[in-house]
């Protein structure tokens, strides 16, 4: 079994595999099934964005694909930037800049106020049309200082209070069983299994 996923990102291919290991299919990133096309991301939400993906990679390939979309709300900024998550400063500025931004513009702000949350849509595009959504969240708040080597994006920020560091700061492990995009493949691949197709 051949499962296209629409990225490019190799640290978001790597933990899909793991969160995915013990399936009976493979994962492959969307270049490597021969797809080498920009994806306008023009939706509204997290589950358009990630079916006009899926479906975009689906129909070049003829496979079973998956896409996500996700990105980080904070609460005290209005939930920025949401879906705007990986445009936000431009789609080039990395991701030191954008969350040293995020510090500065909370500066001041209290503990209680920094409420954030990772949120993660996953599209499944089938060959015959059909498509298929889950969507899960990870709570947390923004730290007062970037910390952490482990995971990537916003994971340096991103402070989870009941295990007192940040998501950058615990083992892939531990964040795979925990974060958005863990939750949400799971759920998709119970999805699958339910449908048949896994």
């Amino acid at each position: 079994m051949k499962i296209i996923f629409a990225t490019g990102n190799k640290g978001k291919i790597n933990e899909i595999r793991n969160i995915l290991a013990g399936l009976d299919a493979e994962i492959i990133p969307m270049k490597e099934a021969g797809v080498d096309i920009d994806i306008e991301e023009n939706g509204t939400t997290y589950e358009e964005n990630a079916i006009i993906k899926a479906k975009a990679v689906m129909e070049i390939t003829g496979e079973l694909t998956l896409a996500d979309d996700s990105g980080i709300e904070i609460d005290y900024l209005n939930k920025e930037p949401g879906i705007h998550s990986a445009r936000y400063l431009g789609h080039d500025t990395s991701y030191d800049i954008k969350n040293a931004d995020f510090l500065r513009r909370l500066e001041g702000v209290p503990d209680e106020k920094r409420t954030a949350r990772f949120v993660c849509a996953i599209a499944a595009a089938f060959p015959d049309g059909r498509v298929e959504t889950v969507r899960a969240t990870f709570e947390g708040r923004i730290a007062h200082e970037i910390a952490g080597c482990n995971g990537f994006g916003f994971d340096p920020i991103f402070y989870l209070p009941d295990r007192g560091c940040t998501s950058a700061e615990i083992t892939e492990e531990e964040k795979n069983e925990i974060s958005h995009r863990g939750k949400a493949l799971r759920l998709m691949r119970d999805r699958l299994i339910e449908l048949g197709v896994l």
